[in-house]
């Protein structure tokens, strides 16, 4: 029996249950309130909740046009939280994101002094805009303050609003000009999120509603105390040995160097995800199950955040682009080939001893 099967699962509280009962409503009326200005996507709002609520970062990748700034400011405004835009380009410089000091005088006794004005990071949602526009010096400063929820001016530490999250996007189509964001700061980011075209009806409702005198009201539905409160709970969702387990051989299966990894990884990946990835997949299950009003973590919830946590974590060769296989078509093969557990619900000893060498 391994460590972290010998160790109890946490339980809850009986607060905890009752706001387990009480997070299907209130999803529910934040997508409604959503539905009132962004039509379709659902899977994106999804991904993007999940995200919140694990106190994580998505990084956003679209063709321009498909309401990628409407839908995180309808967003933050249902879950009242304060919102930023910052249009990343080749001259922001890092003090434009995170503010700057600068000398005032006391008009009174004529002391002079250094006084912080803190810049657009500063708010509950950051939507960063073609982050791939600005130099790393810029990515960097927005990086660390996602990591650290902090930024340091002049030596001194100034806390971020709680809760915190980025939301980046990227331009597929257009890269001439761009600095591009490398693998290992992508890994910051909890999820990569696709946002596709809409389907006929839901673009035939985007033109209708869009070009008439129609004009939604967005209520707050949550607070900003309220979802840190539903954050914290996530955390204490208890999760099975056999989902970490299953978790952990997902992960360790897209390492081309790892004995036991599938022939078609070895073919096809050059470089696999981190110990990050097994930590977003157990948290984003987690967050799936509250969402949904569950106390517990399935496979099933793993594998519905699976391909948002890994695909950017899972570098394909040359070898696969020129074969057209797309980071998405190698998580599919993941999770057709990795097992979920045994029949006592452990972990196979075979598959134990091909990956945890």
């Amino acid at each position: 029996m391994s460590q972290n099967e010998s160790r109890p699962a946490q339980q809850l509280s009986n607060d905890d249950m009752k706001a387990l009962a009480e997070v299907k409503d209130a999803i529910g009326a934040v997508r409604t309130e959503l539905g009132k200005v962004i039509i379709g996507q659902d899977q994106v709002v999804e991904q993007l909740l999940l995200a919140i609520f694990s106190q994580g970062h998505c990084l956003l990748e679209g063709v321009p046009g498909l309401a990628k700034t409407l839908m995180v400011s309808t967003l933050s405004q249902s879950l009242q939280l304060s919102f930023n835009r910052i249009q990343f380009t080749p001259d922001l410089m890092p003090s434009d994101i995170t503010g700057t000091e600068v000398i005032q005088e006391d008009k009174m006794t004529g002391h002079r002094e250094f006084k912080f004005l803190s810049g657009p990071v500063f708010a509950n949602i950051i939507l960063a805009d073609e982050i791939n526009r600005t130099p790393p010096k810029t990515q960097a400063a927005l990086l660390e303050a996602m990591q650290e929820k902090q930024v340091t001016i002049g030596g001194e530490r100034h806390g971020l609003p709680t809760p915190f999250f980025v939301l980046a996007t990227q331009n597929p189509i257009e890269q001439e000009g761009t600095y591009t964001l490398p693998e290992a700061q992508q890994d910051r980011f909890m999820f990569k999120v696709f946002v596709k075209y809409p389907n006929y009806d839901e673009e035939y409702r985007i033109a209708e509603t869009t070009t008439s005198e129609f004009s939604p009201k967005v209520e707050a539905v949550l607070s900003a105390e309220r979802i840190s409160v539903l954050q914290e709970l996530v955390r204490r969702v208890p999760v099975p040995p056999h989902v970490i387990h299953y978790a952990l051989r997902l992960v360790r299966a897209t390492r081309v160097q790892e004995e036991g990894a599938p022939d078609f990884v070895k073919e096809w990946v050059s470089w696999g995800a981190g110990p990050r990835g097994v930590q977003y997949l157990l948290l984003g299950g987690k967050a799936k199950a509250v969402l949904e009003g569950r106390y517990f973590v399935t496979t099933d919830d793993i594998k519905s955040v699976a391909h948002p946590v890994l695909r950017h974590r899972v570098i394909t060769n040359f070898t696969a682009e020129s074969e057209g296989i797309t980071p998405d078509q190698v998580i599919d093969r993941l999770l057709e080939t990795v097992a979920e557990q045994t029949k006592e619900g452990e972990v196979a000893p075979e598959v134990a001893q091909a990956f945890d060498k």
